[in-house]
């Protein structure tokens, strides 16, 4: 046999030997068989189950978001807590998985027709809600239905507006047909909002907070905590690890901070990369980073004077310096944005796309056009919108000087800032966990309409390519798309968008896990479900 199928071999048994598939004795026996000597089969063995996922403990966690207006409602999510709460309570027809791919989730697979507008769903059988109810194809076909009809305000309206019909066939089946084609509806459905919860007469029951998830609810205080408790009849294997945990919405950053180093909480998301140092040289924790689509913003209402005037627009996004405020604001652990949305990450990142600098001429030109020489505009922050989000408002207001812009900070509430601030006040700080596809992105904060479309946006020609490119099947012409998408956008879009953040956060040195992911903070919010303590 050749060596590098000897170590296929090794690794497969390895593998194996960690799941509990194969004893030691026999992962031993073998490898020793593949000639590896006993002594160093034995070494290995033991390094194996040394890092191999454990069972127990109770992991507490302290996020920076929550607000008391949070509902269980999946319809309602809008920021973190909430999020990781959906996954560690339900499920969702497909997923974001650990290698980054999109997988199956509650369903077993899936098949489209040559036009990508029929779609059939095979369902997993045997899943149980955490009430006992068999989770059939009338859950699902009323759990889409939720996010759908003319009375819902679900942030996931806008992605499933393309659909026409959907229809159970048996308990194991789903059919969705759209009114166009869709090759990225998979990725769609897979959106945090659209949990696949128990329903009865085709009505959900949301009220309980039960699903099919990992863990059980067992106690929810808006914008406070959450607590939960394993499911001990979830249908992946003998994941979760945990027995228990619980969720503090603690959004002063110092406060999180004080709270991991003293022992307090066991995981902290969003740490205040000023003192990030500081955290890293305590020997019981770890902090670590993972690059993704998650982008910091500044949107403005495009319906509300001056921001209706795109001259007006153009002149604040020359008037940022993005590469001080990546390295003052993110201590260098991001990368500059370009007022669009999609970061390289995501397939048909524009790379040729003239990148934006700051230009203070450039600004007053704008301005000049605009007959708003001598600006004077208000700019709403907390830092609930994203850590730092102040500190960023206060650069901006000092660059923005030199172009002759006045911006007045207005210093925001922590408490209460999506339902008060974001989308009402005129201009406000931001952010976005981004979305795996540009459709997905533009769908739901960007078209005419969207429900998040927080800058209040309509740009003809953009809701009209948008639809052209999710039908497309030959990928060279929807790069072309895409590219142009993401030039209106920069150019013409409602949002300044001047930088990419990688979501940092703290455990206990006692957490370990395998490859983080970066689709969502905390390894795409599926912390409570891959982690374990050593």
């Amino acid at each position: 046999m050749k060596k590098n199928d000897n170590k296929a071999q090794v690794d497969w048994l390895g593998k194996r030997f960690a799941d509990g598939k194969i004893s030691r004795r026999e992962f031993i026996g073998r490898t020793a068989a593949l000639g590896m000597t006993t002594a160093l089969a034995t070494t290995l063995a033991g390094n194996i189950a040394k890092a191999a996922p454990k069972h127990g403990g109770h992991l507490r966690v302290g996020v920076g978001h929550g607000s008391t207006t949070d509902s269980l409602d999946p319809a309602t999510y809008e920021n973190g807590f909430m999020s990781n709460l959906n996954y560690a309570v339900h499920n969702h027809l497909a997923e974001i998985g650990q290698n980054g791919d999109l997988e199956p989730e509650l369903a077993e697979g899936w098949e489209a027709s040559p036009d990508a507008v029929t779609w059939t769903f095979k369902l997993r059988k045997g899943v149980e809600f955490h009430n006992g109810k068999t989770m059939t194809a009338e859950d699902v076909v009323a759990s889409l239905n939720h996010h759908r009809g003319e009375e819902t305000k679900s942030a996931a309206k806008p992605l499933l507006t393309a659909i026409e019909d959907i229809k159970a066939d048996g308990d194991d089946t789903v059919v969705v047909r759209l009114s166009g084609g869709n090759a990225d509806f998979p990725f769609i459905i897979s959106d945090y909002h659209v949990a696949i919860l128990p329903s009865k007469d085709g009505v959900v029951d949301w009220e309980s907070g039960t699903g099919t998830g990992p863990y059980k609810l067992d106690k929810f205080e808006p914008g406070i905590r959450s607590d939960f408790t394993r499911n001990p009849n979830y249908f992946k294997g003998d994941k979760p690890y945990f027995d228990s945990m619980e969720q503090l919405s603690i959004i002063d950053v110092t406060a999180r901070t004080n709270a991991i180093t003293t022992g307090e909480i066991d995981v902290m998301d969003r740490c205040d990369l000023k003192t990030v140092h500081l955290l890293k040289r305590n020997k019981n924790l770890k902090v670590e980073e993972a690059v993704g689509t998650l982008h910091y913003t500044f949107p403005m209402r495009t319906d509300t004077a001056p921001f209706d005037n795109n001259d007006v627009r153009l002149a604040l996004k020359y008037s940022i310096d993005r590469e001080e405020i990546v390295q003052k604001v993110l201590k260098g652990f991001g990368s500059i944005g370009n007022d669009h949305p999609i970061s390289p990450a995501v397939p048909f990142y524009a790379a040729d796309l003239p990148q934006r600098t700051y230009d203070p001429d450039k600004a007053k030109h704008h301005l000049k056009k605009a007959g708003a020489e001598g600006l004077t505009v208000e700019l709403s922050a907390a830092d609930a919108a994203f850590a730092g989000a102040v500190d960023a408002a206060v650069l901006y207001k000092e660059h923005a000087a030199k172009s002759g812009i006045n911006i007045e900070i207005v210093r925001e509430p922590n408490d209460g800032y999506w339902s008060n601030v974001w989308m009402k006040k005129p201009w406000c700080a931001c952010y976005w966990g981004g979305r795996p596809t540009q459709d997905w992105m533009f769908s739901t904060a960007y078209v005419a309409g969207a429900d998040w479309n927080d800058s209040f946006w309509s740009h003809d020609r953009f809701n009209k390519l948008v639809i052209e490119a999710r039908a497309e099947l030959d990928q060279a012409k929807r790069a072309e798309m895409y590219a142009e998408l993401q030039s209106i956008i920069s150019n013409e879009g409602g949002v300044v968008v001047p930088m990419f953040a990688n979501y940092v956060f703290a455990t206990t040195a006692k957490i370990e896990h395998d490859e983080i992911q970066g689709n969502w903070d905390l390894d795409g919010n599926k912390f409570f479900e891959r982690w374990w303590f050593s």
